[in-house]
C-alpha cells in the first residue's frame, strides 16, 4: 500500500503519484481532453455480431466501436458472478466466465439490439474499448453487481473472523437481486457504514435505470469519478500516511468530500504550499523521465533495456560496468537478482501490460535459475495487477503476462516518432551519404548544368567533407561537374536535396 499520495492538479491535466517508503511506485495521469472511459456505463447498440469470433461490436458513442466477447454477455439464467481479481485504482473484473460452450453469441445478441454495457478496458493503441454487460458499481466499501446472486470478499482481507463478520453483515443488508464484493477498505467498518454504502449504491443504480429508459442508444448513463476521487475512493485508506495536493481548489473539494464520508481521515489531507513544483519536490519528475528511457542502470553498474512493441515488451539484462568480485557465475547471479527487483518496479511504474519477455544473462547452475525465478515471484507479489510467469528456460528467458487495464505511461506521454516512422532508429549518416551519391549520379546523367547544390544535415555534411570526400571527388571527375555541399542544421538527418544549378 502507498504511504503517501501526491496530487498535481493543473488546468489541462491531473497527475497522481503513489509513494511507498519515499519511492515512486505508480504514476497516474488524467487529461481533460483525453479523459478515460473505464468504468463508464452506456446504453449501446449492437452493430455487428461475429459468430466466428464469438464476439460483437457495439456502438457506445466513442470514436471506435467497443468489443464485447461472448463471455462478457450477462445471462440471467446462469446464476454465476464475475470474480473480482484485485483492488487497485481500476477495479478489475475477471472476464473469464464459466459459460458453457453451447451458448453462442448469436443466441444472446442480435444486430440493432440495445443493451446496457460498462467499459472494462480503455481503448488501447488501435483497439477499441472492451465492454461487459456485467455491471459493477464501486463504492467506498463495496462493489455492487446488479442481477448477480453472489457475495464475495476481497482476497486482501486475510483474517478469517473478519471475512465472516463482513459477509454476515452484507448478507443481512443486501438488496434483492444484488450481488456485492466486500472491498479491503471495509475492514473494521461498522454495520451502519456498510449500510450507508449499500443505500448510496442502490440510489445510483436506480438513477442509471431511469436514464436507461429515457435515453436513445448510444448514450452515457454513468460517468466514472475523475482521477483524484477514484484515488480517494480506492486507495486512500488508513494505511496511507498523508495525501498532499498542490491545488487549493482541488484540496478544498477533496477535503469536503472526505470530511463528509470518511471523517477519520480528513486530517491526513494536506495542502502543498512550497515554492518548488510538487512533483519536483518529491522527486516524481525525475522518475517520470527515467520511466520514459530505454536504458535503466542498476546500482552495481549493470543495466536493463526495455523495448515496447505492439505485440509484446522485451527486457534485456546486461552486466554493463559490473565485473564482480569472485566467479563469473556469481557476477551473473548478482546482476540477475538485482535486475529482478528493478524489473518489478519498472513494470508498475511504467504500467507495462500484455506479454513480457525477460532475457536474463545465461546461468549454468540450475539452483541459480531457481533463485532468480523465486526472486521474481516475490518481487511481483506486491503488484496489484495480475501476473503470470513461466519457469526460466535453458536460454535464460522468462515469459510472463501482466494484466493490462490502461495505456502504459510511455504511450500516454509519448507519440510515434515522426522522423523514424516509429521504428525507433534513423538511417546512419553514412547510409545517407551513399543515397546522396546515387541521387547525384541520377541528376548528373544527361544534365546540361555544370554544378549540383547538395543540401544535407550538418552531421551528413561533415562526413561528406571528411570520410566520404573521396566519393565526392570521384563523381566530380567522372561527370566533369562541380558539387557544392551546403550544411543545414534544421534538416532531419535523413533529409537532403540535390539541385542542378
Amino acid at each position: 500500500m502507498p504511504s503517501e499520495i501526491i496530487v498535481n492538479a493543473g488546468r489541462e491535466e491531473t497527475r497522481v503519484a503513489l509513494l511507498e517508503n519515499g519511492l515512486v511506485t505508480e504514476i497516474l495521469i488524467d487529461r481533460k481532453k483525453d479523459r478515460g472511459v473505464a468504468g463508464n456505463v452506456y446504453k449501446s447498440r449492437v452493430m455487428k455480431v461475429l459468430p466466428g469470433m464469438q464476439a460483437a461490436f457495439v456502438d457506445v458513442g466513442l470514436e471506435k466501436s467497443a468489443f464485447l466477447y461472448v463471455g462478457d454477455v450477462f445471462d440471467s439464467t446462469s446464476g454465476y458472478a464475475p470474480m473480482m481479481e484485485d483492488e487497485g485504482l481500476e477495479l478489475e473484473v475477471d472476464t473469464k466466465r464459466k459459460r458453457t460452450h453451447a451458448t453462442q453469441i448469436e443466441d444472446l445478441l442480435q444486430e440493432g439490439q440495445e443493451i446496457l454495457v460498462q467499459v472494462a478496458k480503455e481503448p488501447i493503441s488501435t483497439k477499441g474499448a472492451r465492454v461487459t454487460t456485467y455491471i459493477s458499481i464501486p463504492g467506498r466499501y463495496l462493489v455492487m453487481m446488479p442481477g448477480v446472486n453472489h457475495i464475495g470478499v476481497s482476497r486482501r482481507i486475510e483474517n478469517g473472523e473478519e471475512r465472516k463478520r463482513l459477509r454476515e453483515i452484507v448478507s443481512r443488508l443486501r438488496k434483492p437481486h444484488m450481488g456485492y464484493i466486500i472491498r479491503t477498505a471495509s475492514q473494521g467498518r461498522s454495520e451502519d457504514e456498510l449500510n450507508a454504502d449499500i443505500e448510496f449504491l442502490s440510489r445510483l443504480w436506480e438513477t442509471i435505470q431511469r436514464k436507461m429508459e429515457r435515453a436513445s442508444a448510444p448514450a452515457l448513463l454513468h460517468n466514472e469519478l475523475d482521477l483524484v476521487f477514484r484515488v480517494v475512493r480506492d486507495v486512500f485508506t488508513r494505511d496511507v500516511d498523508r495525501m498532499v495536493i498542490d491545488s487549493p481548489d482541488e484540496y478544498q473539494r477533496v477535503k469536503e468530500f472526505i470530511d463528509s464520508y470518511i471523517p477519520g481521515l480528513g486530517r491526513r489531507v494536506k495542502p502543498y504550499d512550497g515554492d518548488e513544483p510538487i512533483f519536483s519536490h518529491y522527486g516524481v519528475e525525475i522518475e517520470i523521465s527515467r520511466a520514459l528511457g530505454r536504458k535503466v542502470w542498476l546500482k552495481s553498474g549493470g543495466y536493463i533495456i526495455i523495448d515496447q512493441t505492439e505485440a509484446l515488451t522485451t527486457i534485456d539484462i546486461n552486466t554493463g560496468r559490473y565485473v564482480g568480485k569472485r566467479t563469473l557465475e556469481d557476477t551473473i547471479l548478482k546482476t540477475n537478482l538485482e535486475a529482478v527487483r528493478e524489473i518489478a518496479y519498472q513494470l508498475r511504474l511504467r504500467n507495462i501490460g500484455g506479454i513480457i519477455i525477460l532475457d536474463f544473462i545465461d546461468m549454468e547452475r540450475e539452483d541459480n535459475r531457481r533463485k532468480v525465478y523465486s526472486a521474481l515471484q516475490e518481487a511481483l507479489a506486491s503488484d496489484k495487477a495480475k501476473t503470470t510467469i513461466s519457469h526460466i528456460s535453458p536460454l535464460g528467458l522468462i515469459e510472463m503476462t501482466r494484466k493490462r487495464i490502461r495505456e502504459s505511461l510511455g504511450r500516454t506521454l509519448c507519440e510515434p516518432c515522426p522522423y523514424c516512422d516509429n521504428r525507433g532508429y534513423v538511417k546512419s549518416s553514412r547510409t545517407i551519404c551513399y543515397e546522396v551519391f546515387r541521387e547525384i549520379r541520377r541528376a548528373f546523367t544527361g544534365a546540361d548544368e555544370k554544378k549540383a547544390l547538395v543540401t544535407v544535415n550538418s552531421v551528413v555534411a561533415d562526413m561528406l567533407y571528411d570520410e566520404e570526400r573521396s566519393g565526392v571527388e570521384e563523381l566530380e571527375k567522372e561527370f566533369q561537374k562541380k558539387i557544392v555541399i551546403k550544411a543545414d542544421p534544421n534538416l532531419h538527418q535523413e533529409q537532403y536535396e540535390v539541385v542542378m544549378v
